[in-house]
């Protein structure tokens, strides 16, 4: 898997978790995200309540895309985005290949723009 594959993919309905090898091939592809409690989850940092929410929105715009949504924890310059598979693992979650392609498409946001 390379950044590229992941940014051409598109989302699907997926009932089987990442293997333990996919998250860390992920990870070495993703390397400002990581695995916090079996989500996949990144901090973005901006200079103002503006800027955060131009990028909120972005992702916003990315997730209804992709039909896969994160958990977003907003602040007024720092905006956490989770990652998870709720469909994976018989409903109980876990991380999937839609996570990766999403965490993938969110690093592409333009820097302007956030």
């Amino acid at each position: 898997m390379t950044r590229d594959q992941l940014l051409a993919a598109s989302c699907r309905h997926l009932t089987e978790a990442a293997t333990q090898q996919q998250l860390m091939d992920a990870l070495a592809i993703l390397s400002e995200w990581s695995c916090v409690d079996g989500q996949l989850q990144r901090q973005f940092q901006f200079t103002d309540y503006h800027h955060t929410m131009a990028f909120v929105n972005a992702v916003a715009d990315i997730a209804d895309r992709e039909d896969h949504h994160p958990e977003m924890v907003v602040g007024y310059n720092r905006c956490t985005v989770r990652y998870s598979t709720h469909s994976v693992n018989q409903g109980s979650g876990g991380l999937s290949h839609n996570d990766f392609i999403c965490a993938a498409k969110i690093d592409q946001i333009p820097s302007h723009r956030v």
